[in-house]
């Protein structure tokens, strides 16, 4: 909705001016209010919902093996382990084709597509009764599920603000810390059922597999494509949504895919810069989120104590989350605090490399709850770092699916190095993890560093103070190379 004269106000209400060009969009701080308030409430929890079902279905392997899915598929060696590190494959080399055709189809038509996709994947892996009828079930489930998380980082960034991403973005991503927490309390009762011909891990299969497919059906009628068209939303909450995003967000909206805008930032120096990052922070998170039953396993507990005692972390690990993304958006600033979580799970991995956990399992349990802690922080602030420096909505698309890729594939290398003979202290897959996060804290480093200094040398050649957010995105049409451009840090 434009407005030309006088902006509107509600009673009580106060107005706000944003220019878009000769026009003036007109809002009030009761609409902004009441905008933000209705996405926190039916959007993010909704979104947060089918998150916690796709790190369940891609994480109950774990689960499965300590009740013996292994031994009754009689699977040999690292059949295990490959099983993880195949995943991996498909799984980031689908993000970004998938992410693009999120942009083009929209969120509300590519969403429910991919949930029912790998829910349909996770319910059929109970059928499979060997290695080689499993393998493919989960390579079809990893190409459904890849395109989530990135299509979902896009999505938000047409609804929230640069400053509010952070903390929104680690609501939805806590679910999936939530559903590692709370998939342990699940395959405990799930274990418990007692049925002839069925074994548990089968029970835990169907009916998470189940559960994700009504889920993805409820997606499709219930999530909207754009704040436009939003039915939650009403017309002066529409007009608050267009202002916000224009005023610190993009520097236009609703432009369709163009694929040169979408590639167009791949040229600059510093997109290998966030490829380095991006391929190395999700090493911790992966060894993290697939082998923390076994890590904790490996203090000699039973299966129930195992699965039971995999939860205090994961709930910690959340509420560490969610004090991270609240102050980075408040500070508004990502470089430091995902060093900050890169450095506690660092520590973790050495303390639980270097002790022989079954003398010391206090001290080793404590480890597992610092790489809980550390670990799922930067999938959140690495990626409202680089959108929020990413004005056009084709470039957003492109480079999220990417880097989410490529840090998918990272994976690999957890999986690759968690081998079988290195039980029970799995030294290998701590130490190449460790190096990663030591990689991936000198790579942030240098680039916060480099932003800094940036946006230092524009204030100076200007003889003014300019920080990101104090200009409107949608006057920053030239994106980096326009005069007022500060990087969001």
């Amino acid at each position: 909705m434009d407005y030309k004269s006088d902006p509107p106000t509600q009673p009580g209400g106060k107005a706000l001016e944003v220019a878009v060009g000769n026009v003036v969009l007109g809002i009030d701080e009761d609409a902004e209010r009441s905008y933000v308030r209705k996405l926190d409430y039916y959007l993010l929890p909704f979104l947060s919902l089918c998150y916690f079902f796709s790190a369940v279905d891609r994480s109950n392997i774990g689960n499965a093996k300590t009740d013996g899915m292994d031994k009754d598929m009689n699977f040999t060696g690292n059949q295990y382990s490959l099983l993880i590190l195949l995943f991996s494959v498909p799984f980031g080399v689908m993000d970004l084709p998938l992410t693009l055709l999120t942009k083009r189809f929209s969120a509300r038509t590519m969403l429910p597509v991919l949930i029912v996709g790998w829910g349909s994947m996770a319910t059929i892996q109970a059928a499979a009764t060997s290695f080689a009828g499993m393998l493919p079930l989960r390579l079809l489930l990893a190409s459904f599920e890849a395109g989530f998380y990135c299509s979902v980082i896009f999505y938000l960034t047409l609804f929230y603000t640069r400053g509010e991403l952070s903390f929104r973005l680690a609501m939805f991503f806590g679910s999936a810390l939530l559903a590692a927490a709370f998939s342990g309390l699940i395959s405990f009762g799930v274990f418990q059922i007692n049925y002839p011909g069925i074994h548990g891990w089968q029970w835990l299969f169907l009916i998470e597999g189940a559960a994700t497919v009504i889920v993805g059906v409820i997606a499709y009628f219930f999530l909207p494509a754009r704040p436009e068209t939003a039915w939650f939303l009403d017309e002066r909450e529409k007009a608050a949504a267009r202002a916000r995003m224009l005023r610190d967000s993009s520097n236009k909206i609703n432009a369709k895919l163009s694929m040169r805008d979408a590639f167009a930032s791949w040229k600059s120096w510093h997109f290998a810069h966030w490829a380095i990052i991006c391929f190395t922070y999700p090493v911790a998170f992966s060894t993290t989120s697939n082998f923390l039953p076994q890590i904790v396993q490996r203090l000699g507990y039973s299966t129930v104590k195992t699965n039971l005692c995999t939860v205090a972390p994961n709930c910690v690990g959340f509420v560490v989350l969610l004090c991270f993304a609240k102050s980075s958006d408040k500070f508004r600033e990502r470089g430091f605090h995902i060093v900050g979580a890169l450095t506690i799970s660092l520590i973790g991995m050495v303390i639980l490399a270097s002790i022989d956990a079954l003398e010391h399992q206090g001290v080793a349990y404590f480890s597992c709850f610092l790489m809980a802690s550390g670990a799922y922080i930067p999938s959140v602030l690495v990626h409202s770092w680089h959108n929020n420096n990413d004005l056009d909505e084709s470039s957003r698309a492109a480079r999220t699916g990417f880097l989410v890729g490529l840090g998918n594939l990272g994976g690999i290398i957890s999986g690759a190095t968690f081998r079988t003979e290195y039980a029970p202290s799995y030294w290998p897959t701590l130490a190449a993890t460790a190096l990663c996060n030591v990689v991936s804290i000198t790579a942030v480093l240098g680039m916060s560093f480099w932003m800094r200094r940036e946006n230092n040398r524009r204030n100076r050649e200007q003889g003014r103070i300019l920080k990101a957010g104090e200009v409107d995105t949608d006057l920053l049409q030239a994106g980096e190379k326009s005069p007022d451009w500060r990087y969001f840090v």
